[in-house]
């Protein structure tokens, strides 16, 4: 781990047109500077994250995730741009990587490959479809890195360039040390240019090496729009790990899994899944168009269309369709349809049948229903929390249950059915035959 890295993370993002500042949008449930950062800790102790625009609100949304990164605010009124921003950072070891934050698909295995690699500079680049908006990178007939052209700096001959800059540098500290307070702001955007270190290490016969990527991963995003496209391809990333690991995912193009869920065992996703980040599955079967987040499920089955809120547990339990399950722990139950079961303890071979509902909110505070094993609550019940029903208990149907009832019992509050015979006519009138 005798790497530095640097992740620049102080610009505006103004083509984002949003007020959240750009590294803070978040692609498959988080934000991309946390991507950057993730991978970036596999490799490094040593992780310098620049900051500028918002940088408290930046900052404390990293510190919710991750302790000992180093935060550098850049000088932005004196010292504009890429250059500038690494002015401030202070490597603990003698190579410094450098990323950019709102490149959330770049992994640990692919600043790997700057590593292997044995020179003061080392650049990436790839050949664009569509250079535009790219620094072009210009090469001499041998194919030696002369220096990198901004876009808003290059002449018409230099944009015909298809060769450009991917945004990802490795260099020795030492040469930093020596070639940083050399740069200037003579430009069209008065910015110091980080890129202006590939003309000067060229200049002065400085090793510098262009390593080959692939367009794809080393994506900026820069819009909303391609917020969505590095979406998509994580998510294709992020379902192809499962299914190589065992899941099965019905028409996986539907189904829509954040970067921290863990599925175990063989799982099975079908059309329309949704899974939240904070939720872990093992041995699951989720039926069409569910959801679940931020919950632990073993050994069951959900859905279809069925909701599983934060801090769930359910175990050995059959859920149906339109039931939701907050902050709730299920062992061995079957709820199969048309329930809300939250804040609720409900043990092993209990029965909640069609239209259950635990009352666990008065307006003020939550309170929990406890239900025992081997308890039948019949159809339109509704428990008012706080309430426990102990084992082996039946609720009759249309039972309001308001107290704790003992084990072995059976609840029941209907009214005595009345018949009015031939209210209908005396209501609606008589009709002629």
């Amino acid at each position: 781990m005798n790497i530095s890295i640097a992740i620049m993370a102080a610009g505006l993002g103004t083509r984002m047109k949003s007020a959240l500042p750009k590294v803070l949008h978040t692609i498959s449930g988080f934000e991309m500077l946390y991507h950057s950062i993730k991978e970036a800790q596999k490799i490094s102790d040593d992780i310098h994250v620049v900051l500028y625009h918002q940088a408290d609100r930046v900052q404390e949304q990293m510190n919710a995730y991750f302790q000992g990164i180093r935060y550098v605010i850049q000088d932005h009124e004196n010292f504009p741009g890429t250059g500038g921003a690494i002015m401030g950072v202070t490597p603990k070891y003698d190579r410094l990587l450098v990323l950019s934050g709102d490149m959330p698909l770049l992994e640990a295995s692919d600043m790997q490959r700057f590593l292997e690699i044995d020179a003061d500079v080392v650049m990436s680049s790839f050949c664009a479809k569509e250079p535009f908006g790219y620094g072009r990178v210009v090469m001499n007939d041998r194919a030696d890195v002369e220096k990198i052209v901004e876009e808003k700096d290059a002449s018409d001959e230099e944009k015909k360039i298809t060769a450009v800059n991917a945004g990802v540098y490795l260099f020795k500290s030492a040469f930093l040390r020596e070639y940083l307070p050399r740069l200037d702001n003579q430009n069209k955007q008065k910015e110091y240019y980080l890129t202006d270190l590939i003309a000067f290490a060229h200049r002065d016969r400085k090793g510098v090496k262009a390593l080959l990527v692939d367009e794809e991963t080393y994506m900026g995003v820069n819009s909303k729009y391609h917020l969505s496209q590095a979406e998509e391809i994580m998510q294709r990333r992020i379902k192809r790990r499962f299914m190589e690991q065992g899941v099965i995912m019905r028409l996986p193009e539907t189904i829509y899994i954040e970067a921290d869920v863990e599925l175990k065992g063989e799982c099975i996703l079908e059309n329309g899944v949704t899974l939240l980040k904070g939720t872990s599955l093992e041995n699951v079967h989720v039926k069409a168009h569910s959801i679940i987040e931020k919950s632990t499920l073993k050994n069951s089955d959900i859905g279809p269309m069925a909701r599983i809120r934060p801090d769930s547990l359910i175990e050995n339990t059959h859920i149906g369709n339109f039931v939701e399950v907050k902050k709730s722990t299920l062992k061995g139950v079957k709820a199969g349809h048309l329930s809300y079961l939250g804040d609720a303890s409900i043990d092993e071979g209990t029965n909640i049948d069609c239209g259950t509902i635990t009352c666990n909110y008065d307006g003020k505070k939550k309170y929990r229903t406890m239900i025992g094993k081997n308890v039948f609550v019949g159809s339109d019940t509704q428990l008012v929390a706080p309430v426990t029903i102990e084992d082996d208990v039946i609720i009759a149907s249309g039972t309001t249950v308001t107290k704790n009832i003992p084990k072995g019992a059976l609840a029941i509050n209907r009214e005595p059915l009345k018949i009015v015979e031939g209210f209908f006519y005396k209501f609606f009138g008589k009709k002629d035959a």
